[in-house]
């Protein structure tokens, strides 16, 4: 299943923008300095926040491998977000489930279990479930229980 607009494929700049929109501190969005002088921080690439602000924006389309690189790096995405419309619906769907969480610790779990099988999957989740019950919390809204396990209700 991919990841479509009205007119086809998202673009390099609508998902570079969703990173923006969707990771970030609770105080909100990076700014685009914030992440540029992080990248350089980590010995990653030149790069400037105009340089960022005109891949969010689309004004710029063509960055070099070691840019959407160290992008992924500082959004904890794999570099395949930006260019494989899979990955990246896969990928607008945890982020879509984050936005609701912003709880930093709740998102370090979602994310790391990222690109894991769906039976490790299963095994965090009932896991999560029997710690939910030792500490006395009810199930989250919005999930239900089917025959096939848990599962977010819509």
């Amino acid at each position: 299943m991919t990841d479509v607009g009205p007119t086809g494929p998202r673009t390099l700049a609508e998902n570079i923008d969703r990173l923006f929109r969707s990771v970030h501190p609770a105080q909100g969005e990076y700014t685009h300095e914030e992440v540029a002088s992080a990248i350089r921080k980590v010995g990653g690439p030149t790069i400037s926040a105009t340089y960022l602000w005109q891949l969010r924006k689309g004004v710029r389309k063509n960055p070099t491998l070691r840019h959407l690189e160290a992008l992924s790096e500082f959004f904890g995405v794999p570099p395949a977000y930006f260019f494989d419309d899979e990955v990246s619906a896969r990928i607008d769907a945890e982020l879509s489930l984050l936005a609701s969480f912003r709880d930093a610790s709740v998102r370090q779990v979602a994310l790391r279990a990222s690109g894991l099988s769906p039976e490790s999957i299963q095994a965090i989740v009932e896991m999560i479930e029997r710690v939910r019950k030792l500490e006395g919390l009810s199930e989250p809204n919005g999930v239900h229980h089917d025959e096939e396990g848990p599962s977010r209700g819509d």
